[in-house]
C-alpha cells in the first residue's frame, strides 16, 4: 500500500541535510509517495502565509511527516505537528557505532532511548507576572510568604495531567518491551524530581508505578532527575529506556547525543495516537548555510525511524545499517565527526553501503 510523507525541510542549512538523504531513501524504491507542503518562505510567497490551510490539509492527509529543522519561519507547522496532531511522545535513541566520535572512553556498550513527554509540564506557554497571581492568594513554602509578594518578577506554570502522564509513560514501557524482546535489558527508568515536587512530578512517578503492574516483564525503576543525570554521564550503559517528562527530557535527550558524538547524530520521532513526525534534533545550523557539509546523519537515522513506523521495518533496518557502515568505514565523514565528506558525499558513501 502507497504511503504519503509530508516534507518540510526547514531553514538554514536544514534543507541541505533534508534533500539528499529524501533521495536517498526515494532509491530505496519503496512505494512513498513525497509531497511538500508550502510552509515557512515559501508558503509566505505562494499565499502569504507561513502556514496556510493547504499546507495544514497535506500534513492532515499524509501518513508521516519529515521535518528539517526550524528557525522560526516553519515553526507554525512545527507546532501543529506537535500540538495539533498531539504528538505526545519524543522518542529519541541515543545508540553508538563504531567511527561516531564519543567523548567517552569507552562508548561501545551506550544504547539507550530518551522517551521525553512532548505536550505539557512548562511548555504550555503559561507565563505572567507574579503580581498576576494575587487573585490566588498562593503561599510559598520557602518563602513563607504569598507568591504575588515576592517582588517584581515573572511565573510560569508546570501542569503535568495524569491522562498526559499515563500515555507517554505507557508509550515507554511499550517500546521496553519490545527492545526487550530484541535482546535488550527490559529496563524503564522514570526521572522526576518527585521529592521537591511532590503534586507534579509526584504525580508523574506514582502514574508510572501504577501501570508497572500492567507490564510484569518490563523492570521499573524510579530515580530522582538530578541522580538520573549523574548516571547518564558516569555508567550511560547500565541504562535502557529512560522516561521524562517534558523539560527534563528536553535537556538530558540533548546531554545523551553528546555522549555519543553530538546532535547531528540524533535523531528523533514525535510519536501520537493517530500521527506521527520525525526530526534531527541539530536544529538549523545557520553557520553552516551554504556549504553543504551539514552532517545528514540525524536526518537519515530519523527516516529510518519513519520508515519503521509506515511499516517498511526491513527497508528501515537497511538504511540505518547502511549509516553505522558508512562510519566504521570512516572514509566519507562530514567535518563535524573527523572527516572532509560534504553532505552529498556522504549520502552517497551511504547509497554504496546499501549494496
Amino acid at each position: 500500500m502507497e504511503k504519503t510523507v509530508a516534507v518540510i525541510p526547514g531553514e538554514d542549512a536544514a534543507p541541505e541535510a533534508v534533500a539528499p538523504s529524501v533521495a536517498l531513501v526515494e532509491s530505496l524504491g519503496l512505494p512513498i509517495r513525497w509531497i511538500y507542503p508550502p510552509v515557512g518562505a515559501r508558503g509566505m510567497s505562494e499565499h502569504g502565509d507561513a502556514f496556510p490551510d493547504v499546507a495544514r490539509a497535506a500534513i492532515d492527509a499524509a501518513d508521516a511527516t519529515l521535518f528539517g529543522a526550524t528557525s522560526g519561519a516553519s515553526a507554525r507547522a512545527l507546532f501543529y505537528l506537535r500540538w495539533g496532531k498531539q504528538t505526545f511522545a519524543n522518542v529519541r535513541p541515543v545508540r553508538w557505532s563504531e567511527g561516531f566520535r564519543s567523548p567517552l572512553a569507552d562508548p561501545t556498550s551506550v544504547d539507550l532511548v530518551i522517551v521525553r513527554e512532548n505536550l505539557e509540564d512548562l511548555y504550555l506557554f503559561a507565563e505572567g507576572a507574579l503580581a498576576d497571581l494575587a487573585p490566588l492568594d498562593l503561599r510559598s513554602l520557602t518563602a513563607n510568604r504569598r507568591v504575588h509578594e515576592l517582588g517584581d518578577g515573572r511565573f510560569a506554570i508546570k501542569a503535568i495531567t495524569r491522562r498526559g502522564s499515563e500515555r507517554v509513560i505507557r508509550h515507554a514501557f511499550e517500546l521496553t518491551r519490545r527492545r526487550k524482546q530484541s535482546g535488550r535489558p527490559g529496563r524503564l527508568t522514570l526521572g522526576a524530581k518527585y521529592n521537591m515536587l511532590p503534586q507534579t512530578d509526584g504525580l508523574f512517578r506514582d502514574v508510572g508505578r501504577a501501570l508497572a503492574a500492567e507490564y510484569p516483564d518490563v523492570e521499573l525503576e524510579t530515580l530522582l532527575v538530578d541522580d538520573l543525570a549523574h548516571r547518564l554521564t558516569r555508567t550511560p550503559a547500565a541504562l535502557d529506556v529512560v522516561v521524562l517528562p517534558n523539560l527534563y527530557g528536553d535537556i538530558l535527550s540533548d546531554a545523551a547525543a553528546g555522549l555519543v558524538g553530538g546532535l547531528g547524530l540524533a535523531p528523533s520521532g514525535c510519536y501520537g495516537h493517530s500521527y506521527a513526525y520525525f526530526e534531527s534534533a541539530h536544529g538549523t545550523a545557520p553557520d553552516l548555510v551554504g556549504q553543504h557539509v551539514i552532517n545528514p546523519t540525524a536526518t537519515l537515522l530519523s527516516a529510518a525511524m519513519m520508515l519503521d513506523h509506515l511499516g517498511f521495518a526491513d527497508a528501515a533496518a537497511a538504511l540505518e545499517g547502511a549509516v553505522r557502515r558508512t562510519y566504521r568505514d570512516g572514509r566519507a565523514l562530514t567535518p563535524d565527526q573527523g572527516g572532509r565528506a560534504t553532505t552529498a558525499q556522504f549520502c552517497t558513501a551511504v547509497r554504496a553501503h546499501l549494496g
